[in-house]
């Protein structure tokens, strides 16, 4: 049975070979690799390899080599269908039937691959001949060396109407199939059909496989536009397709790290001159496709944009698309290169270092995201301000990972106080900084130094952040509590309590299930929300919380006036929210314990001076 490679894909993605290959084989990890005794063969000194990265294992003593379905079908005696079904059904995969049309239909994917390939090898002997002059005078000119032509397999097509469709079409490759490879084009009024690229260098565009699938083009003339791409066919898909990744797969991976810039010259440039991890989207901006698909390579992709107005423009439009997909460990970061430069000149003129160090340079998603958002904005007026803030606060409640969107919502509003808070004039110290004796000598003792006192009073020691923590699961249960007892209290209390994040996972989980549950459904009482709530899963946490709620506290139960439910909501929020400004603070004064540095002693006088700020509103909270 032939299954499509989407599929295959995905299998071989959620699979990882050393899962397979560790149920038979006993693994140590050795650097980014895993070895063990060969199946396949008796040794006795391990030389069988196997690289998750790579998405393969290899035996140096018999040779043995494959995937995880290889590995599958050697030691299992299987058939390949044999082994992809069992492993579908390990992965939770529906294994495709294949129908009749399922099978013409490969048939002529594979045929489509074939004429794309006949028509790459076209294109490259024709570089090679009288009629690609002017474009391989015009590579050279670009500073590629042979063997960066060769190995990109960088081509010419003649100036020609049927150049290309005289040398391929045959009986095997009918007109109808060049023209839906994309490399014919038929007339609107009627007629023949006749090459799509036409007096253009040819850049074949390639699957992750390496198989090539479309073509980018590029006019020598003043012919508009000066680059084309394939039209959108079965095998090609501008926004999930990133130029230069088969290249890149494999130093991405190693290094941890992948580069994405804006051509195919740059990204040509940039693997020529030690830069192997380099990709380019195919005329558009980046899309979540192509971000996933980065996301497989590295976990901290680098956008590696011009620094004019249309970099701008770029880096805005991929922050759209990022935020809402943003994953725990997954992220972006931002690399501007100075204006009028891209990689390829910059690397001419200063050389490898110099584009070295721009992606040194290059920015968490986080900054570049508060750095777009004020550049150019007056923000000298309350409402100003309160317009960033929304903006701001938008952005990162698009984020559908809940962990995720709580640490965006705390970093930005940390921001935003850090922007906007009073500034006051610090004393000036010995050594002319404020409280300390020069930050090349002996300090002087700092304010709480000795001890920092935590909200329940008691002292927590230097150099141990957890220390300040009090328990604030009871504050957890009694706000889940009110919730269950009062369901009415969504509306009031559904953002604050996303912006949670709860010490117990327990409590934690049941805390989304709630959100999602009174999201979902407006209207529900305890019961109905109760009921749904068990039907996830979440009785034994439940029935200790409510349990809990009447041994300890006075009963939920009786919260029954919503206004009553709203004030001890409110109250018991805002106490529980000072736990992350001591954290904070613990944070900071440990930092400042172990290196005292200027930037250490910035941050403690900024969390010390916020942890003030609180305290005198709790204190006018108090009087009134």
């Amino acid at each position: 049975m032939a299954f499509p490679p989407q599929f295959l894909d995905e299998l071989r993605t959620r699979i990882p070979v050393t899962s397979v290959v560790g149920r038979r084989v006993k693994l140590t990890r050795k650097g980014r690799e895993n070895q063990g005794l060969c199946p396949f063969h008796n040794e006795k000194t391990p030389s069988f390899t196997v690289n998750d990265d790579k998405g393969f294992f290899h035996c140096f003593g018999c040779g043995a080599h494959g995937d995880a379905i290889g590995f599958e079908m050697r030691i299992g005696h299987l058939s390949f269908t044999e082994a992809v079904e069992r492993l579908a059904a390990e992965a939770g995969l529906e294994v495709p039937k294949a129908t009749p049309e399922d099978r013409v239909r490969e048939q002529r994917r594979a045929s489509l691959h074939d004429a794309l390939e006949a028509a790459c090898a076209f294109f490259e002997k024709q570089l090679r001949a009288a009629s690609g002059r002017d474009g391989f005078a015009y590579l050279k000119g670009r500073g590629l060396s042979d063997e960066t032509i060769a190995r990109f397999r960088l081509g010419w097509a003649p100036d020609s109407r049927e150049a290309l469709k005289t040398a391929l079409m045959s009986k095997e490759c009918p007109e109808t199939l060049l023209a839906e490879a994309g490399l014919l084009k038929k007339p609107e009024g009627g007629g023949g059909a006749f090459d799509y690229f036409r007096g253009r260098v040819m850049f074949p565009i390639t699957d992750r496989r390496g198989r090539v699938v479309a073509f980018g083009a590029r006019t020598l003339g003043d012919g508009q536009p000066k680059y084309l791409n394939s039209p959108e066919t079965p095998l090609f898909h501008k926004g999930a397709t990133l130029y230069g990744l088969a290249h890149a797969r494999e130093a991405a991976r190693e290094r941890g790290t992948v580069v994405v810039v804006e051509g195919y010259m740059d990204v040509i440039a940039l693997h020529q001159a030690g830069f192997p991890y380099a990709v380019a989207p195919l005329g558009t901006a980046v899309t979540e496709q192509q971000i996933e698909e980065l996301w497989r390579l590295a976990p901290e992709p680098i956008l590696c944009l011009d620094g004019d107005n249309a970099g701008q423009r770029a880096m805005a439009r991929a922050l759209d698309r990022a935020f809402p997909i943003l994953k725990p460990g997954l992220s972006l970061r931002f690399a501007v290169l100075p204006a009028p430069e891209d990689p390829d000149s910059l690397i001419k003129a200063k050389g490898p270092a110099a584009m070295q160090a721009v992606l040194d340079a290059a920015q968490p998603l986080v900054e570049v995201a508060w750095t777009l958002a004020v550049a150019g904005r007056p923000l000298d007026t309350p409402e100003r301000r309160a317009a960033l803030e929304k903006e701001l606060m938008e952005k990162a409640h698009s984020i559908a990972d809940e962990t995720v969107k709580y640490q965006y919502v705390r970093t930005l509003k940390d921001k935003l106080w850090q922007a906007f808070r009073p500034q006051r004039p610090a004393a000036p110290g010995p050594g002319g900084r404020g409280g300390t004796a020069g930050w090349g000598g002996k300090r002087r003792p700092l304010p709480g130094q000795t001890a920092l006192r935590g909200m329940d009073g008691r002292i927590a020691g230097v150099g141990s952040p957890n220390s300040l923590r009090p328990p604030y699961e009871m504050q957890e249960r009694v706000m889940l509590g009110l919730l269950l007892a009062n369901p009415g209290l969504f509306d009031l209390a559904h953002e604050d309590l996303g912006r949670c994040l709860f010490s117990n996972d327990s409590l934690d989980n049941l805390r989304r299930g709630i959100l999602k549950h009174l999201g979902a459904t407006r209207g529900l009482d305890m019961e109905g929300l109760s009921a749904h709530l068990r039907t996830d899963g979440f009785s034994p946490v439940l029935d200790t919380l409510l349990e809990a709620s009447e041994r300890r506290m006075r009963s939920v139960r009786s919260y029954d006036g919503i206004e009553e439910a709203k004030a001890l909501w409110e109250d018991v929020f805002h106490h529980y929210t000072r736990k992350d400004l001591l954290a904070d603070v613990s944070e900071a004064y440990g930092r400042l314990a172990q290196d005292g540095s200027q930037a250490a002693w910035t941050r403690f006088e900024a969390v010390k001076r916020h942890e003030q700020a609180a305290g005198s509103r709790d204190e006018d909270e108090r009087r009134e």
